[in-house]
């Protein structure tokens, strides 16, 4: 497989996973969520990934999750499924039940917490491309695994049979540009490109997306990139500008947020928004604070996004 074996580009979401006030999973809200993606022309969803908390589910919520997806946005809209774990052999149980249930594919960090050395995530990815035939885009998560992917490494990973893409979360602009340079003619490459210095990355070395958590951003990135396609650099330009105003108010440079940890402010935003992304689970806990909960909705508006209809509701 290579990246001519995937249409995977574009602006995606990494989707929350909607827990009610009991903690238990919201299908329904789930299914609503989906279709909200839908409507608004995201170009592909990620599930069960850092934003869809995995590490708090059940096996069975994971899968359950999964089949939910597949079921909504089969046919219409690309899913892939993070098949997150400590080894190698539990990341192949999830992936292969994706691979059952007609998913387009698997995304993994390397093991969380063990801080693996560049030969020991090789090997990772080399046991998961060998035990399951679901296409992988690898993801490189260094607030979240503790260990960064070097660009080396990412090249011997894109010679694996199933490795397809690239997600790459460091933040390291340049290090981005050089993994499109080395690989963009060879797996799909997503990561920091909707500003202008994006933009040149895009045209000089390659890229093809963005992985969003929660999708708060769809508005302006959505439109970007169909700009982008279509030749149209400055109504990209234009839609970049809106996106990194977004982006400044709610993110900080190393991927944590200003209100609260990224999922509980994503979720507090959505709310606010109207959409439906339900509570958090421990050990995630809510944003509660008052002036924290002032200021949410004041950096929305200032983002050209109004939260006023559902604030009021």
């Amino acid at each position: 497989m290579d990246r001519n074996d995937v249409t995977w580009r574009g602006y995606w979401v990494a989707a929350p996973t909607p827990f009610d006030h009991d903690g238990a999973l919201d299908e329904p809200a789930w299914r609503d969520l989906l279709r909200l993606y839908h409507s608004q022309g995201v170009h592909g969803v990620l599930v069960n990934g850092t934003t869809g908390e995995w590490f708090s589910q059940t096996c069975g919520e994971r899968r359950r999750v999964a089949e939910i997806a597949v079921e909504e946005l089969s046919g219409k809209t690309p899913v892939i499924v993070g098949c997150g774990a400590f080894t190698a052999r539990e990341c192949v149980t999830f992936a292969d039940h994706a691979h059952e249930i007609g998913a387009d594919g698997i995304l993994t960090t390397p093991p969380p917490y063990v801080h693996p050395s560049q030969d020991e995530i090789y090997e990772f990815y080399r046991t998961i491309s060998e035990s399951t035939p679901a296409p992988l885009m690898v993801y490189n998560w260094p607030r979240g695994a503790v260990v960064d992917i070097s660009v080396a490494t990412a090249i011997r990973l894109s010679e694996l049979d199933t490795v397809v893409a690239i997600k790459d979360s460091s933040g390291d602009e340049l290090k981005v540009a050089d993994m499109c340079a080395e690989l963009s003619g060879v797996i799909r490459v997503f990561g920091r490109f909707i500003h202008r210095r994006g933009l040149a990355v895009m045209a000089e070395f390659g890229g093809d997306g963005n992985i969003d958590g929660g999708g708060v951003g769809a508005p302006f990135a959505v439109p970007f990139y169909e700009a982008y396609w279509a030749g149209d650099l400055d109504e990209a330009r234009r839609h970049s500008a809106q996106y990194e105003r977004l982006v400044s108010l709610l993110v900080n440079t190393d991927y944590s947020s200003k209100f609260a940890s990224p999922t509980s402010q994503l979720k507090a935003a959505m709310r606010l928004l109207g959409q439906p992304g339900g509570e958090v689970r421990p050990p995630l806990l809510p944003l509660t604070d008052p002036a924290l909960l002032d200021g949410l909705p004041t950096a929305l508006e200032q983002a050209g996004i109004d939260p006023e209809p559902a604030h009021q509701k």
